[in-house]
């Protein structure tokens, strides 16, 4: 794993996690502790409205916990209602904290590769359905991170658990000048609840 990726985990708090959020976190806990157990592909899907912020963070951060602990079979993806792209302060979070981001086209959704280690495979980030080709069709956990996705799809096909794991959206402070440090915010927010997620699976 990329050296400051590593010190960034290392620094995060899981005990400045507030125990309604653990209550929230443990039904993710749950389905990837069962899976763990009995040695079975865990597929992980993060669903937003939009697809190009909080959900794009959670697939990354996910991932890449379940690197950092060793964690086996985990397979992290991210989809949303509508695809729009993936917005670029996400990006510029992730990059703070160490991620190497490359962009691999130049539409109006990007594709981007995205690297926590030089010899893992790299996470494939750009904004795309929750129900697209490129995700899972069945035997997968829906993790909602919005409530508006959470309320707009009731059923997601598919899906062998709904998890509703939601976090409010940095995209409030855009064209602010804390734009930049509100989306680092939010994204070493998710980070430190999924550092809890995976510290928890035996």
């Amino acid at each position: 794993m990329l050296t400051k990726i590593t010190d960034q985990i290392e620094d995060l708090d899981v005990n400045s996690i507030a125990n309604n959020r653990k209550e929230l976190l443990q039904s993710l806990i749950d389905f990837i502790q069962l899976k763990t157990e009995s040695n079975r592909i865990i597929n992980l899907n993060f669903i937003c409205t939009h697809n190009s912020r909080r959900s794009h963070l959670s697939q990354v951060w996910a991932q890449t916990m379940a690197n950092y602990f060793n964690i086996k079979n985990v397979f992290c993806y991210s989809g949303g209602t509508e695809a729009t792209a993936l917005f670029p302060s996400a990006a510029e979070a992730l990059e703070t904290s160490g991620f190497k981001i490359e962009k691999l086209s130049n539409e109006t959704n990007p594709v981007y590769a995205i690297k926590f280690s030089e010899i893992a495979h790299p996470i494939i980030g750009f904004s795309k359905t929750f129900d697209a080709p490129f995700n899972p069709s069945k035997t997968f956990a829906a993790i909602m991170t919005c409530s508006s996705a959470d309320k707009g799809c009731p059923f997601i096909a598919g899906a062998e658990k709904r998890i509703p794991i939601t976090f409010e959206d940095p995209k409030a402070f855009d064209n602010t000048p804390q734009q930049a440090e509100k989306y680092l915010e939010r994204s070493l927010q998710i980070a430190t609840e999924l550092k809890y997620v995976f510290s928890k699976i035996k």
